[in-house]
């Protein structure tokens, strides 16, 4: 068992590998004009290398983390971070859009073979005793990270060049790998059974399927052909896997009766909306900012810094209230100030109040998302068994990605459908060709406002007054889910205790029982 030093060292290397991979989730949206001018790329161009990564993170995490449990989690770890970094020193100068776009695929790969290895070092190697608490700062770094990673590539992209965003995650490769290669255990599963390669590609089919549906749906169209049969074969291929991990029971990828257990599944669903509200709102509080505030990049960027400070902390002290009231209760009481967040933000967001008007609300947020995810972590690891501790961070980090894509897609389309609806009645004595191109979102209706002249000012003030209808509907369909997951988790949540990590005969009887 390595002792407190090792452990310390183990949970800052892989908390750092982490930062990494998260950093390139968003790093890239604040240089996408500086992209688009230096390659000559269309915006869909521009998107696909920003979205690509996120695309094939999500697609191989669940067989990466298997191969990983098999292979070697501390090999895994390594060889990620090898393929990771050398992929970001090749977008750093890459000469072309093709060459960028290659390079965000490796970087994808990299980070899919990196993130569920964090989480499975930390739930093989820390005693139970200490587990929660290293749970909470993986919990931290992996829904702040996002936001401190968007902060710092804004700072760079003002004060040098956008193509040194990608030394920042290459920098922290290399110390991550140095601290790698020095203190982290190696540990795998042994498994009589060969590897379930159908499961593997259905599940990556699936998550394919899926993902280019909520990335893609909002810019080509929810019925587009394109959109349709991605949503197809992401069914069909989900079905699929369910049915052939039913059929393979004992040699499955993941065990999907698993998700009879209240743990697994209260754990992935609060996970999937929890992470689906944080993302949504990041994309309705930059047009907020920037559009209606009239901040820049780097100042929207730091407006959210309070929100990713408090989910820190609270991810810091969520096992100590763990261990005081319970998993289910810590749950419920996340969720709950979450959904008082976004009634905060939806009662008394206003252009004249600017950013005050919903610090609150962020504050509230970043307290209960940091709240609800760390005990839902540690119930989706603690339903599988040590063996399966790839599959199990995998899991948790599926879910995540796929929350992500969804809360973006649903509370940008509402707050989009807000505003067209209540900018319809604002136009009336503005011209034609203005009111048209305002009609499209509220950044076209500040671009647009510039040649107006004399109907400038009411041209943005009505989009202004537009979009902050169109937040209030968003943050109050927000509060209905989140009340709706705490009625879930009150009456069907995990037990108020952490699940214990098993071993594979525990975890065979577990199922059995079921």
């Amino acid at each position: 068992m390595p002792d407190a030093r090792q452990l310390r060292t183990i949970l800052i290397a892989v908390s750092i590998a982490l930062m990494a991979v998260i950093a390139s989730v968003s790093g890239l949206n604040v240089a996408q004009t500086h992209m688009a001018v230096e390659f000559g790329a269309s915006q869909s161009t521009i998107l696909w290398i920003i979205n690509i990564y996120t695309l094939a993170l999500a697609a191989l995490l669940l067989p990466l983390g298997a191969i990983g449990d098999r292979l070697g989690r501390k090999s895994m770890l390594i060889a990620g971070l090898g393929v990771f970094g050398a992929a970001h020193v090749v977008a750093g100068l890459a000469p072309t859009a093709e060459v960028m776009l290659a390079a965000r695929v490796a970087s994808g790969i990299g980070a899919a073979m990196i993130m569920p290895i964090t989480l499975a070092v930390i739930t093989s190697t820390f005693p139970e005793d200490q587990r929660g608490k290293a749970i909470g700062v993986w919990t931290g770094v992996a829904g702040g990270g996002g936001i401190l990673g968007m902060f710092l590539s804004a700072l760079l992209v003002d004060v040098a060049d956008w193509r040194w965003l990608f030394a920042l995650p290459a920098a922290l490769v290399l110390v991550a790998l140095a601290m790698t290669l020095k203190s982290v255990p190696d540990s795998r599963e042994k498994s009589a059974h060969r590897f379930d390669t159908v499961g593997a590609l259905l599940s990556t089919v699936a998550v394919v399927g899926l993902i280019f549906v909520l990335q893609e749906g909002p810019d080509r169209g929810w019925t587009a052909p394109a959109t349709l049969t991605s949503l197809a074969v992401g069914l069909i291929a989900t079905v699929g896997f369910v049915a052939w991990e039913l059929h393979r029971r004992d040699a499955s990828l993941l065990d999907v009766r698993l998700f009879r257990e209240r743990g697994l599944a209260g754990g992935s669903v609060t996970l999937l909306v929890v992470f689906g509200v944080q993302a949504g709102i990041g994309v309705v509080l930059f047009p907020f900012f920037q559009a209606v505030l009239g901040w820049s990049g780097l100042l929207s960027t730091a407006a959210l810094m309070p929100m990713a400070v408090m989910m820190m902390i609270a991810s810091g002290l969520a096992p100590r209230l763990t261990a005081r009231i319970g998993a289910r209760s810590t749950m419920a009481t996340g969720i709950a100030l979450g959904g008082v967040a976004l009634a905060l933000m939806a009662l008394f967001v206003s252009v004249d109040g600017g950013y005050l008007s919903i610090l609150p609300g962020l504050l509230a947020m970043g307290l209960g998302m940091g709240l609800s995810m760390t005990p839902s972590t540690e119930v989706i690891t603690g339903s599988l068994s040590r063996e399966k501790q790839g599959v199990a961070s995998a899991l948790n980090d599926v879910t995540r990605e796929f929350g992500t894509a969804l809360g973006v897609a649903l509370l940008g389309a509402l707050v989009s459908a807000g505003y067209r609806s209540s900018i319809d009645d604002r136009l009336h004595d503005i011209p034609q060709g203005a009111a048209d191109t305002a009609r499209e979102g509220i950044a076209n209706a500040v671009a647009a406002a510039g040649g107006t002249d004399t109907h400038a000012q009411d041209l943005l003030h009505a989009a202004q007054q537009s979009f902050v209808g169109g937040w209030q509907q968003a943050m109050w369909a927000g509060v209905a889910v989140m009340g709706a997951l705490f009625l879930y988790i009150a009456l069907r949540g995990p037990k108020n205790t952490v699940p214990v990590i098993r071993d594979e005969t525990a975890a065979t009887e577990a199922v059995a029982v079921l």
